[in-house]
């Protein structure tokens, strides 16, 4: 997969000769690096999150122009008129790139705007996929990615894959963020109201807004008093009930787990890895925050399931791994790797452009 445009006759050649304009866009927001032919990031910008469902696959893609045109800008860079490319090579991962036939129509859709001769998008696990992977290994392993939503894919050094849709509970997925949020709400409500067993969360989810009761929080939801979007909030309340030791919460946490645990270890399967030594990498809000009570459960499930699983925790930005993921399709030399990974190394400055830690506005 992947599309290429060569320069037409009397063309030049794109601002950055050899280059890479990296882009990582999820639910929540999107970050792009423009990277150069030896690893080093000229320039970053942060915009809004990438949501075609929602809006459409064109202004989603305008999101990602937001970005685009500001990081070309902090390269020191005009954004240009005359679709000079601004890179060789551009290397998206997208969320909500689920199915093969949203690839394409995504790659297309980016391609279009001219940003570089060729185009390649993969879903956004890819991203923590090939940055979870340390100098040096080869691209082989498992990325469980567990941020709004959950999702999971595999690859092999030969270029197979394994993957799921991961387009919800028609596609068989449990959790993330959101699904988190939404079953801790689903036991409050009962325990308020005598449906369900009592758990703490009816008393610790309502208060986090500042209610006393589900039923406030429920109407204040249902009434658009509280947006919907305020629900992710509701996910860190559900790890600090269930490391109070509420049993409810506890129970919703474990079955996080498994489900984590279950998407690594059929990944595994499909690939033939599961008798040999490979990294299993976990990335997204909620397995970044290396809450002890899931991580410790999962890597209990893993060592049950796939003795052979070498569980990470991936902190560095998903960005890395698509600036990566464009330099093994130029061929790129080993110290171009080695710059652009001290790049963004814990501790290492942000790139002109990128307010360290938080996003940037999108203009207008």
């Amino acid at each position: 997969m992947g599309l290429t445009t060569p320069l037409p006759p009397g063309s030049t050649a794109p601002l950055v000769p050899g280059g890479v304009l990296a882009v990582d866009a999820g639910n929540s927001k999107t970050d792009v690096a423009l990277v150069a032919a030896d690893g080093r990031v000229l320039g970053a910008a942060r915009s809004g999150g990438f949501c075609p469902p929602a809006v459409g696959v064109g202004p989603a893609v305008d999101v990602l122009a937001d970005a685009v045109v500001r990081a070309v800008a902090a390269a020191g860079f005009e954004a240009r008129g005359d679709r000079r490319p601004y890179a060789a090579h551009v290397s998206a991962c997208l969320a909500n790139a689920d199915l093969p036939v949203e690839e394409r129509e995504l790659e297309e859709a980016v391609h279009a705007r001219g940003w570089g001769l060729s185009t390649r998008v993969a879903n956004d696990t890819f991203a923590i996929l090939r940055a979870g992977l340390e100098a040096g290994e080869e691209p082989r392993g498992v990325a469980v990615v567990c941020g709004a939503g959950i999702n999971c894919a595999g690859m092999l050094p030969d270029g197979r894959t394994a993957r799921f849709p991961a387009i919800g509970r028609i596609s068989g997925d449990w959790g993330g963020g959101s699904g988190l949020a939404e079953e801790a709400l689903w036991f409050a409500a009962r325990a308020e109201d005598g449906r369900g067993g009592p758990t703490e969360l009816a008393r610790t989810l309502p208060a986090h807004f500042g209610l006393d009761s589900m039923l406030a929080l429920i109407e204040a939801l249902h009434l658009g008093h509280l947006p919907a979007a305020r629900k992710h909030e509701l996910t860190p309340v559900l790890f600090t009930t269930a490391a109070a030791g509420d049993q409810v919460a506890r129970s919703i946490v474990h079955r996080q787990a498994e489900e984590v645990a279950a998407m690594a270890y059929v990944a595994l399967s499909r690939l033939g890895l599961l008798e040999e030594e490979t990294p299993v990498l976990l990335g997204g809000g909620v397995l970044a925050a290396r809450h002890p009570l899931l991580h410790d459960r999962i890597a209990e499930l893993l060592a049950a399931r796939a003795p052979k699983a070498e569980p990470r925790v991936i902190a560095a930005r998903p960005v890395l791994g698509a600036a990566l993921l464009g330099l093994d399709h130029a061929g790129a030399a080993t110290e171009a790797y080695a710059a652009l990974r001290a790049h963004y190394a814990p501790g290492a400055p942000e790139a002109p452009g990128v307010d360290a830690g938080k996003a940037v506005p999108a203009a207008g």
